[in-house]
């Protein structure tokens, strides 16, 4: 069933929040933890990949590209649930 319009404004608000304290982690995360926070946040924010794949030279892009891919047909509510749960397991594990 569709999420209430109250539980998806909080689940935005929330989103947004902790979007800018994933950034701010005293340690690095590690490139798999990165990539996997990229491809939820897009799949959040844009919904399935819109963008061609980047050429084989382009590692970082090919990286973030398949991230992304990889969560294709996830709902943008659902991604967000999933990013904000990763979020905090990362800002948990390496401190704000």
């Amino acid at each position: 069933p569709p999420h209430s319009s109250i539980f998806l404004s909080y689940l935005k608000a929330e989103f947004s929040k902790i979007a800018e304290d994933v950034k701010k982690v005293k340690t690095r995360p590690t490139d798999q933890e990165l990539l996997d926070l990229y491809g939820l946040y897009k799949q959040s924010i844009v919904g399935d990949i819109n963008i061609d794949k980047p050429g084989m030279t382009d590692l970082k892009g090919k990286a973030k590209w398949e991230a992304w891919n990889s969560r294709k047909e996830m709902s943008k509510d659902d991604a967000m649930s999933a990013y904000i749960t990763m979020a905090k397991e990362v800002i948990g594990k390496y401190g704000m």
